[in-house]
C-alpha cells in the first residue's frame, strides 16, 4: 500500500468513526465513543470565529497507547483545499492559549479533508517546564532571546491553525497573521477543543 493509499484509507476510516462517535456518544453519553481503549473526541470551531468563517470546519481525534508514548490521529474536513493546517497542544483552547507546543502539520486534499498521525506524549503527562531562564536560538527575527522560567504547565487541549492568512481568507475568515506555524506566519485558529473546560482538556483523560 502506498503512502497516498494509506492516507486515503485512514481518512475514510476516521471519517466513519467520527460519524459513528457522534451518534453513539449522543445515545450512550460515552465521550470515548467506539473504542474503550482509545481517547476519542471531536474538535469544533472556536467560539470567537465569526458566523461566516470556516462554517464546515470539523475535526475528530483518536489517541491510543503506543509502547511508552501515544499515537494521536487527527481527521479534519472543511479546510482549505490542497494546503495544510498546523496542530498544537495548548494550555487553554481559546485566546490567549497559554503555553503551546507545535505538534505537526495535516495536509489537505482537493476536498479540504486531511489526516495525520503523530507519536509523542499525549496524556496526563503532557507538559512544559523551564526550571530557569536560558539563552535561546534565534531562528527567526521575532523569536525570544531567552525563555521565561516556569513550573510545570500542562497542555491538555488541542488547537489547529490555518497555515496562512490567505488560507483563512479563502474560507471567509479574517486574514490575521499569528505565530502558529514553522516560520511564524500562520493564520488564525480554525479548530480547538473548547467543548472541554479550560482546566480539563481532553488529553487529561
Amino acid at each position: 500500500m502506498t503512502i497516498n493509499s494509506y492516507r486515503a484509507f485512514a481518512t475514510a476510516t476516521l471519517l466513519a468513526s467520527a460519524t459513528a462517535l457522534t451518534s453513539l456518544s449522543a445515545f450512550a453519553g460515552n465521550k470515548n465513543g467506539l473504542d474503550a481503549r482509545a481517547n476519542e473526541f471531536q474538535m469544533t470551531r472556536p467560539a470567537a470565529l465569526s458566523e461566516g468563517c470556516a462554517t464546515k470546519a470539523k475535526g475528530f481525534v483518536r489517541i491510543t497507547p503506543v509502547g511508552e508514548a501515544e499515537r494521536m490521529e487527527i481527521f479534519v474536513q472543511g479546510m482549505p483545499a490542497n494546503s495544510e493546517v498546523e496542530v498544537f497542544t495548548i494550555q487553554v483552547p481559546e485566546f490567549p492559549f497559554g503555553m503551546s507546543w507545535y505538534v505537526g502539520d495535516i495536509k489537505t486534499n482537493a476536498k479540504g479533508k486531511g489526516y495525520a498521525s503523530f507519536v509523542s506524549r499525549f496524556n496526563e503527562e503532557t507538559f512544559v517546564v523551564a526550571p530557569g531562564e536560558a539563552i535561546a536560538t534565534l531562528s527567526h527575527d521575532a523569536d525570544a532571546a531567552t525563555n521565561p522560567a516556569t513550573a510545570p504547565v500542562h497542555t491538555y487541549h488541542v488547537g489547529i491553525w490555518f497555515d496562512s492568512p490567505e488560507d483563512a481568507i479563502s474560507l471567509g475568515c479574517p486574514g490575521i497573521q499569528t505565530p502558529f506555524n514553522g516560520d511564524h506566519t500562520a493564520g488564525i485558529q480554525v479548530l480547538n477543543t473548547g467543548r472541554f473546560p479550560d482546566t480539563a482538556g481532553p488529553l487529561l483523560d
